[in-house]
């Protein structure tokens, strides 16, 4: 519990875990039983919270929360009052303000503000006079005391309950790593022995974010590319981690979705967010240390199988419907074979997203995406004194590097589509668009803008063109696998081959 008086530049810094779980009842008896924690006492506390805004959330809009925590008994409950200020929603690593004072009943009191900085959000007091609560989170939160080798601490929590909002609420389940003293390599060092043994997802949001997205009925909606602003002032390093941590924050904020989500549309933003990670780790490349990335190969089954279900969803909503009528002519008997099909896809899409889901359960997985997270924050972390730095010298000012770079990805774009390709060259070529595409939206702010728009329309036609084509003969390839008619099997393949000889499009 934080002391009465507020410190007058706190800082919080924590690393948050989700636990996907299907029974999170046993969880802290779990981490009890963990080498890192078993021979340590934990605390157990039921806490409630209610956060406030106005009703046009103005904190929300600043990335500032206000709330109200009870603890202890409902005959004899303590209050405190807590703000909390900035912080990125782009990692599971946070680093924000916090301010929190105990308070004699709960209701707000302005009066504990004042040595926050409330009064440059608020000179007038009006906001105050304007807030309201919006949602409250209530869990139970079983905490632990870890001291590190290298004499950092940290707190260990469990919270396991739920978020609540008029109608609605979401659970909670998840790892809070808060660094009391020391270093942040030491939060890492510490939930990688416990994600040895259970399984953990980064959580780039905060319980107040998560529970504004109830209120607003997104909570469980697809996370989609919202890539960062860059100035032309950044260090090649500094725009490369900016970049980096948007797009794995996309791709692991799906994962999250994913793990309680049958949309289709979860699985492919998931797929756009490592894809466009990836693209732009070849991207940022000389910005980057020699031993750049870091051991991903626990995570290749799992891509492969997210792969393979977002071809199934594809075929099932988007290739294959549309050629019921071309395939049928009117033949009653052939649209049941059409439909049956489609039920047989449906049932093996069913099942694949069942095995994706399992599979974010083991904590393989967790280890991947954790030790990546670490990864992103050491990129523009400022070196220990005493240690060397591995920032890679900066080959020219960012802007002229990142025309340099993208007018490179045009050229080979241009160059590979110059000859008429065969069959097996439209796969090269569609990459070179999608890297060309992925590059041009993360780098817009420092582009030529007319060009850039040009090119990113080129790209994308041939991305769309190839990518078509390459979807009629992936869906005629899993239909073969499948207990599918022979007939219906051939007639895809023949569509296939007709969308392949004219599938690039004249640049």
């Amino acid at each position: 519990m934080k002391s009465d008086a507020p410190n007058p530049h706190p800082t919080e810094v924590e690393l948050k875990l989700a636990v996907p779980t299907q029974d999170p009842s046993q969880l802290a008896q779990r981490l009890a039983r963990t080498p890192l924690l078993s021979r340590k006492k934990a605390s157990v506390r039921q806490l409630h919270n209610i956060y406030f805004d106005t009703p046009d959330q103005v904190l929300h809009q600043a990335r500032i929360a206000l709330r109200l925590r009870r603890v202890g008994s409902d005959k004899h409950p303590q209050w405190l009052q807590t703000l909390k200020m900035g912080g990125a929603s782009d990692s599971a690593l946070s680093q924000r303000g916090e301010w929190e004072v105990a308070v004699p009943n709960g209701a707000l009191d302005l009066h504990a503000l004042e040595a926050t900085p409330w009064s440059q959000i608020d000179p007038s007091g009006q906001v105050f006079q304007a807030l309201a609560p919006c949602f409250t989170t209530s869990f139970e939160r079983s905490s632990w005391l870890v001291r590190v080798t290298d004499g950092s601490s940290v707190e260990v929590a469990l919270d396991v309950g739920q978020i609540v909002t008029g109608e609605n609420s979401a659970p909670i389940c998840e790892l809070e790593f808060e660094l009391l003293s020391g270093t942040p390599k030491a939060l890492f060092d510490t939930a990688q022995s416990i994600a040895t043994t259970i399984a953990v997802l980064p959580a780039n949001t905060s319980k107040a974010e998560r529970g504004y997205a109830l209120a607003q009925n997104t909570w469980d909606r697809p996370v989609r590319a919202r890539p960062p602003e860059l100035t032309r002032e950044l260090a090649l390093h500094e725009a490369a981690g900016r970049v980096l941590r948007e797009m794995f924050s996309q791709f692991t904020s799906n994962l999250l979705v994913l793990y309680t989500s049958d949309a289709p549309e979860v699985v492919h933003q998931a797929r756009v967010g490592w894809r466009r990670f990836k693209s732009a780790l070849r991207l940022f490349k000389p910005a980057l240390p020699a031993h750049a990335n870091p051991p991903w190969l626990a995570l290749r089954p799992f891509l492969s199988d997210l792969g393979t279900l977002r071809d199934l969803d594809v075929a099932l909503t988007e290739t294959l419907p549309p050629f019921l009528d071309a395939y049928a002519q009117g033949d009653a008997q052939r649209v049941q074979t059409f439909e049956t099909m489609l039920g047989t896809l449906a049932t093996a899409a069913a099942s694949q997203r069942k095995s994706v889901q399992t599979a974010l359960q083991t904590p393989a997985i967790g280890l991947a995406l954790l030790a990546t997270t670490q990864w992103l924050e050491e990129l523009t972390t400022p070196p220990v004194p005493g240690h060397t730095a591995t920032e890679v010298p900066m080959p020219m000012p960012l802007r002229p590097w990142a025309r340099r770079r993208i007018a490179r990805l045009h050229k080979r774009m241009e160059d590979a589509t110059q000859d008429a390709p065969g069959a097996e060259d439209l796969h090269r070529i569609r990459i070179f668009a999608k890297r060309l595409r992925y590059g041009i939206e993360a780098l817009e702010p420092l582009l030529w803008k007319r060009r850039a728009q040009r090119w990113h329309q080129k790209a994308t036609a041939l991305q769309t063109s190839i990518g078509s084509a390459r979807d009629i003969t992936q869906a005629s390839a899993l239909a073969a696998k499948l207990p599918v008619d022979p007939g219906l099997v051939e007639f895809l393949r023949g569509l296939a081959a007709g969308r392949e000889t004219s599938s690039v499009p004249i640049l």
